[in-house]
């Protein structure tokens, strides 16, 4: 990497060429004319800690930024919530990967002092206990702490090489000569002194973008940049004690003379979610049933429905049949793999005709009530309702169907529907009517009127469970 024609940071293989920092790029083609070099782009490096920051609210509210591109999180809190110390590193380590950023991720008492242990970048990186950690950092090279590079030439004179050292020497001398801040720099890390923080809090609104290293033409090749975003919306949602109800990812495409406006997705949840897994899932499968209308070059992402976090259930036994949450998993699957129009529920409305009693909405929706719907009849009902009614013939004065029926219930009397100009008023009888095979139908007869004749007309409009 390098910076203003120099060398920043190197690889381990470009330092066994003789490589060095602070060499020129010129002088590093002439030892290895095949070596790779970048330019830092400050402004992209700033985002990036910022997306990683977002993403690690997550695990502690209690989050810093520290100066060397380096993250401090207070997890003493935390360790019971996430199954103790290997199991968040491990989970701290994942999201970081998620990101496509690597880590050097260390543990110590103080925050000084897992800072050093991480600017190592040694295998010992995990010091749970005071002695250990003052044994670890004594063993460390002087120039991992920046309050001592501008004095090393001068300390590497009188011998002192390592923090160890450093400590051994007297204070009353070393304030004379470095200063104050490296004397408090070996304090914090030692535990000596208080340390400090202005903790990172989270935006009141989360929207993330990210730009894409190449043209995207398949949808479902998103999901590695999406996870990326949806990994940093999960720790703003948690730092925020907030679950999300619709998140919207809007797909851009060619700028310029040849712009393409921006193609949205947008999933709606049936229950407000915080769990990265499962909006991951829910957004593989719209995804798979997306196809693109051009290349895809950013991705962005918003939340622009929320609301609070529910308490996790404090009932001792589950409930059968599975409990709310995964029904409302299930429905939010089905309607991302199948779509909105194909999973419905039912929305009552103030009629009582049973073919107008209920408007079908889909499931993930609320339902559009005209008004206040009436109250359930006394009377049972059927679990399945016809699309139109069957005429039913009359044989031996009862009405038929495979068998003859026989009315085994009292009418319920339904006048309805006259204020309705776009269907006709309806006046019937219903009944449950009991087949020879001992099947429940529900049947209808029409009021008779002076123009039937005199002869009722029967008619099968529901199907018994």
């Amino acid at each position: 990497m390098f910076e203003h024609d120099r060398v920043l940071a190197l690889s381990a293989s470009a330092a066994a060429l003789g490589i060095e920092s602070g060499m020129r790029r010129a002088g590093v083609l002439l030892l290895a004319d095949e070596v790779l070099s970048y330019e830092r782009d400050p402004r992209r490096e700033a985002q990036t800690l910022c997306d990683a920051a977002l993403a690690l609210l997550q695990y502690s509210p209690m989050l810093a930024d520290a100066e060397e591109a380096t993250l401090l999180i207070d997890i003493g809190a935390s360790l019971r919530l996430f199954g103790g110390i290997r199991r968040i590193c491990r989970s701290i380590r994942k999201t970081i990967g998620q990101l496509g950023l690597s880590v050097y991720l260390s543990c110590a008492p103080t925050a000084q002092g897992a800072w050093l242990l991480a600017q190592s970048g040694g295998k010992s990186l995990r010091a749970l206990s005071m002695p250990t950690l003052k044994r670890r950092l004594d063993r460390l090279p002087l120039h991992l702490l920046p309050a001592a590079r501008s004095h090393q030439d001068w300390l590497h004179g009188v011998g002192c090489r390592s923090l160890g050292q450093l400590r051994r020497l007297p204070r009353a001398g070393l304030q004379r000569r470095c200063g104050r801040p490296l004397l408090e720099a070996l304090d914090r890390a030692h535990g000596d002194a208080p340390e400090l923080f202005d903790w990172i809090v989270a935006p009141p609104t989360f929207h993330a973008r990210i730009e894409l290293p190449d043209r995207v033409e398949h949808a479902e090749a998103l999901l590695f940049a999406a996870r990326h975003l949806l990994t940093q919306m999960t720790g703003w949602l948690n730092a925020r004690q907030l679950a999300v109800r619709r998140i919207a990812f809007l797909m851009e495409h060619e700028r310029g003379r040849q712009a393409i406006a921006p193609t949205a997705l947008e999933i709606q949840l049936a229950e407000a979610s915080w769990r990265e897994e499962h909006l991951l899932r829910l957004l593989k499968e719209r995804l798979a049933q997306l196809t693109l209308t051009a290349p895809v070059i950013a991705l962005s992402l918003a939340a622009p429905q929320t609301e609070a976090m529910s308490v996790p259930s404090q009932t001792l036994f589950p409930e059968p049949g599975g409990s709310p949450e995964e029904h409302h998993r299930l429905i939010e699957l089905l309607t991302a793999r199948l779509g909105p129009d194909a999973v419905l529920q039912a929305a009552p409305r103030a009629d009582h005709r049973p073919e107008a009693a209920n408007a079908w909405t889909p499931a993930l929706q609320d339902a559009a009530v005209c008004a206040a719907p009436f109250p359930p009849s006394a009377l049972p009902r059927p679990a399945w309702l016809l699309p139109q009614p069957v005429p039913l013939p009359i044989r031996d004065h009862r009405p038929f169907y495979r068998s003859a029926l026989k009315v085994i219930s009292p009418p319920e009397r339904i006048e309805a529907g006259w204020w309705d100009m776009q269907a006709e008023s309806v006046t019937r009888d219903y009944f449950v009517a009991e087949s020879r095979e001992h099947v429940h139908y529900w049947i209808y007869r029409e009021r008779i009127n002076g123009q039937s004749g005199g002869q009722a007309h029967w008619f099968l409009h529901g199907l018994f469970g």
